[in-house]
């Protein structure tokens, strides 16, 4: 990790944006996909066969099965780490606060999403058209970096420390946020590693009424 934070700062010096810093990041249960249950401390997400009944609202993603974190971005540096471990697919990036959460759409930079995917043991970034993502080693742990003044977001394999892949540079403007994505059932759960490293959680058992 340090490595990496380190490639990382020096790659940026020509910018003069704070160090890049551990973020605390947690998800936002009120952005969360009615089949997505977000653990008790709110750093695990798993898939539930059964939809929550939960009320509508503009902040919630309807037809993908999404959450946002609680942290809201609008300069300097951060990263934070996802524990994937051995999940079949997934998405994971940044997104603009307001982008569309009802109906059909593309997850792509014009449309405000800067995200990396695994399906179906293929790996992508969520480019306009999508770009394949060849990898030596399967990670169990991705860092995902961000650089707001430079426009800058990358990934990277925290198992091995390789890098996975950088967004070609872009302007940023409003807030942005952690994305997470689940595909189905068989996706398991995203965990997001706290500030001091740690990647465990519980999970909250619901007490909503179910459809």
């Amino acid at each position: 990790m340090d490595k990496i934070m380190r490639e990382n700062r020096e790659g940026k010096q020509k910018h003069d944006s704070p160090l890049v810093f551990a973020a605390n990041v947690t998800l936002d249960e009120a952005t969360a996909h009615p089949a997505l249950l977000v653990s008790e401390r709110g750093r695990r997400v798993t898939w539930q066969e059964t939809c929550q009944d939960l009320p509508s609202s503009t902040q919630r993603f309807s037809s993908i099965p999404c959450v946002l974190g609680q942290l809201r971005i609008n300069s300097g540096r951060a990263y934070w780490e996802v524990e994937v471990g051995d999940m079949q697919s997934w998405d994971l990036g940044i997104c603009r606060d307001n982008v569309t959460r009802k109906g059909a759409f593309i997850m792509s930079p014009q449309n405000g999403f800067w995200a990396i995917r695994l399906y179906d043991g293929e790996y992508w970034a969520l480019t306009s058209p999508e770009t394949s993502l060849p990898l030596r080693e399967r990670p169990l742990k991705v860092g995902i970096f961000l650089n707001y003044e430079a426009g800058d977001v990358s990934f990277y394999n925290m198992t091995d420390g390789s890098h996975i892949f950088t967004f070609p540079q872009n302007t940023f403007y409003g807030v942005l946020r952690p994305l997470f994505r689940l595909w189905s059932s068989d996706s398991g759960s995203l965990t997001i590693c706290s500030a001091e490293g740690e990647c465990t959680d519980v999970i909250h058992k619901p007490t909503l009424q179910v459809k």
